[in-house]
C-alpha cells in the first residue's frame, strides 16, 4: 500500500439547524465564493410579516419580524404547500413537484419564493402601522 490514508474534513454544522447537509447544499450553491447569498437562497424563511391588529374599530396591518421557529415552519410549509399545487400532467409524483418546487427556490423562481415577497411587500408597504406593534 502506497502512501497515507486520506481522512476527509469534516465540514462544520450549519449555525442556524446544526446539519451538516444543509452546510454542505449552502456550499453548492454558493458561487464566486459568496456564502452570504447562497444562505439567503437556502433559508428561504420570511423576514417579516404583517398581523392584524384592531385599535379603535379599525383593523390595521402591522409589519412584525418573523423569528425562530415560525420563521422555519412558513418557509416548509409554502414550500410543501406549492408543490402539492403543482399540475399533475407535467409531474406524477409529489417527489417529483418537491424537488421541481426546491430547485426553483434555489434559483429565486418558485411559487414559495414568490409568496416571501409577497409577504415582504405587505409589511413594506404597512411599514407606517410598525409604531403599533407591541
Amino acid at each position: 500500500m502506497r502512501g497515507k490514508r486520506v481522512t476527509k474534513a469534516l465540514l462544520t454544522a450549519d449555525p442556524i439547524y446544526g446539519n451538516r447537509l444543509v452546510s454542505r447544499f449552502i456550499n453548492r450553491v454558493m458561487q464566486s465564493g459568496k456564502k452570504s447569498v447562497a444562505k439567503s437562497l437556502v433559508y428561504i424563511g420570511p423576514k417579516m410579516e404583517v398581523r392584524a391588529r384592531r385599535m379603535g374599530g379599525a383593523s390595521y396591518q402591522v409589519p412584525n419580524e418573523v423569528r425562530g421557529d415560525r420563521r422555519i415552519a412558513l418557509a416548509i410549509r409554502w414550500i410543501v404547500t406549492f408543490a402539492k399545487k403543482r399540475s399533475n400532467k407535467e409531474y406524477k409524483t409529489f417527489a417529483d413537484k418537491l424537488a421541481v418546487e426546491l430547485m426553483e427556490a434555489s434559483k429565486g423562481t418558485g411559487e414559495a419564493i414568490k409568496k416571501r415577497d409577497l409577504v415582504h411587500r405587505m409589511a413594506e408597504a404597512n411599514r407606517a402601522f410598525a409604531h403599533f406593534k407591541w
